[in-house]
C-alpha cells in the first residue's frame, strides 16, 4: 500500500502504529476505530473530540487505500441519570423517568423524534455529515434488546467471579475527590466523559448472593434500580427485585432482552466483540480504577485485546456567556457550526495533538482564529507551509471521499462580519459593499461569498451584545464638527478630497492610513520606518474621530470596510462635507 507523504503530523504517526496493529491482530481484515457517544443530553463539542481523534485516523488510514470501519456506539440503552439545565422543552417532570433506558425516555416537547436518545442523536448526526465523517453508527438499545450479545452476556454471568476479582484490586484505590471550582461556562473545559458509557464508571452490584456484572431494566417500571437476588449458571434462571416499583420475577437470561452489562464489563465486551484496534478516551481514564484500565484487563475474559488510542485533553470554550441560546447549556457541534465553516472546526481538530488542549472561539477571538487559517490557506497554496501546518490543512479541506464543500470567494471573515452586522440583514445593501472590496474583480451575487457570509452574520446576530453592534448615524454631529480645530478639519478634507480616487477596500486603506503622514509632511506611502512614532498616535486620533463622526462610538468595525459600507454620499455627509 501507498504510504502517506504527510508524515510529519500525530495523524501518520498513530495511523503507522494503527495500520501494523491491525495487520498483527486481523490481518486482511479492515481496520476498525471506535468512539462512543452518550445520547443523554446535548452532545457537545468536547465529545466531539471523542469523534475526530479516530475519524482523523481512520481517513488517513483510508488515503492510504486500506479498508477502515469507524463504529460510533451509540450508549442509547444507558440509564437516564438526570435532567440536564437548559435543554428547551424539558423541564422537571422529566426526573420521574430517571433510570430508565435513555431510549424508553420521552423526547422534549414538540420534537419530531420518537424518544430522548433520537432527539440528540439526530443533531450530533446531522453534524457530523457536515464535518465529513463517515461512520458505522451503532445502536446499543438495539444490540441488547435484539440478543446480539446474549453468550457476552452468558459468559460474564458465568465468570463473574473473575471479573469480581479484577475489580477488587480497584476498589480500595479510589483517589481522593478533588474539590471543584465551579467555572463560568465561558471558560469551561468540556470533559468528553460526559458524553458516554463513561460517566457512570459502574462496576456492578455486590449483594448477599453474590457479584453480578448485569443489571435488568425492571419489567413493571422500566428503571434500572433492580437487584439480582440469585442467578444459576445452568438454567440461566436470574431472579431480580426492583427497589423502585417493589416487583420481582425470575426470567431465563438466555432468552431475556431487557437489560444490560455494567459499563466497566461492557466496554471491554464491545472491545472484542467488533475487533476494535484504535479507540481514545479522555484524561479521565488515566486514574487507577477507571474503566479504561480496569477495562484492559477484563477484555481477556472475552478472548480480546485493550485497543490502543490517546488520552485527549478537554476542549475548552470561550464567548459561551454571550450565546444567545445557552441558557446554562453548552456548546455543541451544531452551535460552532452555525458560525464556522466546517473546515475550519476540523482544523481545530487536526492541528493539535490528542494530549494538548484547545479551546473553540465564539468570541472576537474567531477573528483572529479566521485570519490564521486565510493566512495557512495562502501558504499552501504558494507552498510555503510547513509540513505538518500543511498536512493539518489536507485534513481540515478533505476526506479521502472528497472535498468539503467550500465558500467561492472566502473573504476575510472579519470584513462579513462588519459588512453583516453595519448592513442588518439588508442583503442588496451587504453586496454593494463586498462588490467595492475588488472594484477589479467584483463580486457579482451574495452566493459567492458563502456559506461564510452566512457563518459570519450569524456570529454578529446571535454572539455580539447589542451594545457592540454599529449603528451609523442618520444625521452629522454637528456640535463635534463645530468644536473641531483647523487641523482635524484638514484632516476631514484630505480625506474626502480622496475618497472617489480611492474607493476600494485597498485603497481606502491607504488613503485613511495616508491622511496623517501626508498632514506630518510625509508621502503617504512612507513605511513605519520612516516615519517618527508621534505619526501612530496621530493616526488613532484621527480614526476615533472618524468613529465618533460614524458611529457615535470610539471604536468599530475596520474603517475601510465601514467607510464602503457607509457609501460614498453618506460619508460626505457626516463628515460635514
Amino acid at each position: 500500500m501507498a504510504q502517506s507523504t504527510e508524515t510529519t503530523d500525530w495523524v501518520s504517526r498513530f495511523a503507522d502504529e494503527v495500520i501494523e496493529e491491525s495487520e498483527r491482530r486481523a490481518p486482511g481484515k479492515p481496520v476498525v476505530v471506535a468512539s462512543g457517544l452518550s445520547p443523554s443530553g446535548p452532545i457537545h463539542l468536547g465529545n466531539l473530540r471523542e469523534v475526530m481523534t479516530p475519524h482523523l485516523v481512520a481517513d488517513e488510514i483510508r488515503r492510504r487505500g486500506y479498508q477502515v470501519r469507524h463504529l460510533i456506539s451509540w450508549d442509547d440503552y444507558d440509564r437516564y441519570r438526570k435532567v440536564p439545565a437548559g435543554v428547551p422543552g424539558v423541564d422537571e417532570t422529566w426526573a420521574e423517568h430517571i433510570g430508565k433506558p435513555l431510549t424508553s425516555v420521552p423526547a422534549p416537547k414538540g420534537s419530531p423524534h420518537p424518544n430522548w436518545a433520537e432527539h440528540f442523536k439526530a443533531a450530533m448526526i446531522e453534524s457530523l455529515a457536515e464535518l465529513g465523517v463517515e461512520f458505522d453508527g451503532i445502536s446499543q438499545t438495539e444490540q441488547y434488546t435484539s440478543g446480539v450479545y446474549r453468550e457476552q452476556i452468558l459468559h460474564a454471568m458465568k465468570h463473574r467471579g473473575d471479573i469480581d476479582a479484577i475489580l477488587a484490586q480497584y476498589r480500595t484505590k479510589k483517589a481522593p475527590a478533588k474539590k471543584q471550582q465551579q467555572k463560568p461556562v465561558d471558560e469551561a473545559e468540556l470533559e468528553a466523559a460526559e458524553g458516554s458509557g463513561a460517566a457512570a464508571e459502574d462496576d456492578g452490584s455486590s449483594g448477599s448472593a453474590g457479584y453480578f456484572p448485569y443489571k435488568p431494566y425492571c419489567g413493571n417500571c422500566e428503571k434500572d434500580l433492580t437487584t439480582v437476588t440469585s442467578y444459576d449458571d445452568d438454567s440461566t434462571e436470574l431472579t431480580y427485585s426492583c427497589t423502585a416499583c417493589g416487583f420481582s420475577e425470575t426470567v431465563r437470561l438466555n432468552e431475556f432482552n431487557r437489560g444490560k452489562l455494567v459499563w466497566k464489563v461492557d466496554w471491554p465486551m464491545r472491545w472484542a466483540y467488533e475487533g476494535v484496534i484504535f479507540e481514545p478516551s479522555g484524561v479521565d481514564h488515566s486514574s487507577p480504577g477507571s474503566s479504561f484500565q480496569v477495562g484492559g484487563q477484563i477484555v481477556g475474559i472475552f478472548g480480546g485485546r485493550q485497543p490502543i488510542g490517546p488520552m485527549y485533553a478537554f476542549v475548552g470554550i470561550s464567548g459561551m456567556a454571550k450565546m444567545s441560546s445557552s441558557k446554562g447549556g453548552v456548546p455543541t457541534p451544531a452551535d460552532a457550526l452555525k458560525i464556522m465553516e466546517p473546515q475550519l472546526l476540523r482544523w481545530l481538530y487536526a492541528r493539535r495533538k490528542p494530549n494538548q488542549s484547545f479551546k473553540v472561539a465564539f468570541d472576537q477571538e474567531i477573528q483572529r482564529l479566521y485570519d490564521e487559517w486565510d493566512r495557512l490557506e495562502a501558504k499552501v497554496a504558494d507552498g510555503t507551509a510547513l509540513p505538518a501546518d500543511a498536512a493539518a490543512h489536507s485534513r481540515a479541506v478533505r476526506t479521502a471521499s472528497g472535498e468539503l464543500p467550500r465558500t467561492p470567494r472566502p473573504l476575510p471573515y472579519r470584513t462579513l462580519a462588519s459588512v453583516a452586522d453595519i448592513t442588518a440583514g439588508h442583503e442588496d445593501q451587504a453586496l454593494r459593499i463586498l462588490s467595492d472590496l475588488d472594484p477589479a474583480n467584483p463580486l457579482t451575487s451574495l452566493d459567492e461569498a458563502r456559506p461564510r457570509y452566512d457563518k459570519a452574520e450569524a456570529w454578529i446576530n446571535t454572539h455580539v451584545p447589542a451594545d457592540q453592534r454599529t449603528i451609523v448615524r442618520d444625521e452629522p454631529d454637528t456640535e463635534l464638527l463645530k468644536s473641531l480645530d483647523e487641523q482635524a478639519r484638514e484632516s476631514l478634507r484630505l480625506l474626502l478630497d480622496g475618497l472617489a480616487d480611492n474607493w476600494s477596500l485597498d485603497g481606502l486603506t491607504h488613503l485613511v492610513y495616508g491622511v496623517p503622514k501626508v498632514q506630518a509632511g510625509f508621502s503617504a506611502d512612507a513605511t513605519p520606518k520612516e516615519l517618527p512614532p508621534e505619526i501612530k498616535t496621530a493616526q488613532r486620533s484621527f480614526f476615533a474621530l472618524l468613529y465618533r463622526l460614524l458611529v457615535s462610538r470610539d471604536t468599530g468595525p475596520r474603517l475601510p470596510t465601514l467607510l464602503l459600507a457607509v457609501g460614498q454620499e453618506r460619508v460626505r455627509h457626516l463628515l460635514g462635507a
